[in-house]
């Protein structure tokens, strides 16, 4: 019993030492908070690294939820909170940049472009967390190898417009055997609107014209996605 209560003395007394308890009992121990202020290393006046680790949060809470909320939020509001200055924005934004690529990195050992799910989960981390859509065209060989990406569009907070002719301007230029749409929904919910609908069917259907196929039009959602190809709506068509 006095192993156990010295324990968690020591433990208790590591509250305010996120390093030190990092040390001792490993990161899954630590807090959010703490973790942040093991970035962050030092405070302001009156205030420690943690408690400036959760003023972090609070303010990224009003962009997503909790530690999501640091690809959303910008380095002029991280700046905005006193005690964080470029430096530290810089450090804490870095840390958002490298969770997504850890993400993609995981998920390109099951990257298989002739399943949507391993692509939608390839790319989810990076368009995800994004505000605005983005649209991206992956250009295919006959073999299914990838010879390119492009970003079409960068678009608003609603929508984002999608040429056709853009499409295939780049699909030509590369010599494409076959092209996959990608894009994101900020809202989160990857079902197609009727623009979506309409764009993917003139894109396919000027695929037909030029022997160059649609492959997929993958739509990304928050942690869900929609595949054309997956739901049918691409049934009919011959593709590499």
């Amino acid at each position: 019993m006095k192993t156990v209560k010295c324990e968690n003395n020591e433990y208790y007394r590591l509250q305010n030492l996120p390093y030190e308890k990092f040390m001792t009992y490993g990161g899954q121990a630590l807090t959010d908070a703490e973790l942040l202020a093991i970035i962050l290393r030092t405070g302001t006046r009156g205030v420690s690294a943690g408690q400036l680790g959760e003023q972090v949060l609070a303010q990224t809470s009003r962009n997503g939820n909790g530690l999501l909320g640091l690809h959303q939020i910008s380095l002029n509001d991280l700046m905005q909170i006193e005690g964080i200055g470029e430096v530290k924005a810089v450090k804490l934004k870095a840390i958002a940049e490298i969770s997504t690529r850890i993400a993609q990195a995981k998920a390109r050992k099951t990257l298989c472009y002739r399943k949507p799910c391993t692509i939608a989960e390839y790319y989810m981390e990076r368009f995800r967390h994004e505000n605005v859509e983005y649209i991206l065209l992956i250009l295919f060989d006959s073999g299914m190898h990838v010879i390119g990406e492009r970003i079409l569009s960068k678009g608003t907070i609603n929508a984002s417009l999608l040429s056709p002719r853009e499409v295939f301007i780049q699909a030509f230029k590369e010599q494409a055997a076959g092209i996959m749409i990608l894009h994101n929904h900020p809202g989160g919910s990857p079902v197609p609107s009727e623009n979506d609908l309409h764009v993917t069917s003139r894109i396919q259907e000027a695929g037909a014209l030029t022997d160059i196929p649609l492959i997929d039009h993958i739509i990304i959602g928050d942690n869900n996605y929609f595949s054309f190809k997956e739901s049918g709506l691409l049934s009919g068509q011959s593709v590499p």
